[in-house]
């Protein structure tokens, strides 16, 4: 699984930093075939960008070693061309990473905003001050309220949006680099902001976000996950037109970001068993798709 890799370098102070909410059981396998990213992509990449080789096996049985150790090789980026492949070209059964030091000090914001466009406002000034953190999420009020019940991270109830951004590496550059982000929120509206003061109240933290797809199961007995990516800059207007959107379909949604990267998951309340729910939530998800795409977007 993802999550063991990490888990076998540990206690030499190393990870693997691609991070998806599923990495306690998603395999790196199936990860290069769908070109996985997770909460850190923002600053490490995607899995495109942390996987140095492997070995794949075509569909005719013949066994191909690419890529290896070293960080680049002659030739074509075979590896590009499998990483994402969906498994159409073969099936990967070795992998070599690249793993890294951990930071030496990680913390994460909690940011609350009364208004959902306030948020994603927060989150271009953020990046437009030239400021990248490890990982920045953004969750509605439909999402925390979810998470909160389920993990019980101490999230504010009383927001319309949340974001949770942490920031890393050496501690004086992460001290900095808080209070830079604290200014910036505070210019966008924030209501409340928690600062992690230990390693276990970062993890408590990120704990909630990466547990909301299935915690929103506590909130509705069906939901499609949607997945585009916007520019940054349009997420104000994005969220907007998906409020709207809720309003016209008299569908709920609960919103989970990959904020820092742009990359949208709405994840579309139904009952499937009302009829015609799930058409619905099909042509709700259709639309907010094509409203990513005029925003200068993309399906991910």
């Amino acid at each position: 699984t993802n999550l063991a890799i990490s888990q076998a370098v540990a206690h030499e102070g190393f990870y693997y930093a691609p991070d998806p909410s599923s990495q306690i059981a998603c395999s790196i396998g199936g990860n290069i075939a769908e070109n996985s990213g997770g909460v850190h992509s923002l600053k490490y990449g995607m899995t495109t960008n942390n996987v140095l080789g492997c070995e794949f096996v075509l569909i005719t049985g013949e066994i191909l070693r690419i890529g290896g150790k070293a960080p680049e090789t002659d030739g074509y980026d075979v590896m590009g061309i499998i990483t994402g492949s969906e498994g159409l070209l073969g099936v990967v059964t070795e992998v070599t990473v690249r793993i890294l030091k951990k930071p030496e000090t990680a913390r994460a914001l909690m940011v609350g905003f009364a208004e959902i466009e306030a948020a994603g406002q927060c989150v271009a000034d953020i990046i437009g001050a030239g400021i990248i953190p490890g990982g920045m999420e953004m969750m509605d009020k439909n999402a925390i309220h979810a998470a909160e019940a389920f993990v019980h991270a101490g999230y504010p109830l009383d927001v319309e949006a949340l974001l949770i951004i942490e920031l890393d590496g050496p501690k004086v550059e992460v001290d900095e680099l808080i209070a830079r982000v604290e200014k910036i929120a505070l210019g966008c509206g924030s209501t409340s902001c928690q600062i992690s003061n230990s390693e276990q109240e970062r993890l408590l933290f990120w704990a909630g976000r990466k547990a909301a797809f299935p915690a929103v199961g506590r909130m509705s007995p069906d939901y499609l996950c949607m997945d585009g990516t916007i520019p940054r800059g349009k997420l104000p207007a994005v969220l907007a037109r998906i409020r709207d959107l809720s309003e016209k379909y008299r569908l709920r949604v609960a919103n989970v970001f990959h904020a820092g990267d742009g990359n949208l998951h709405p994840l579309i309340l139904y009952d499937a068993n009302i009829p015609e729910e799930m058409d619905k939530a099909k042509a709700f998800g259709a639309d907010i798709l094509r409203a990513c795409v005029e925003m200068g977007g993309v399906l991910t």
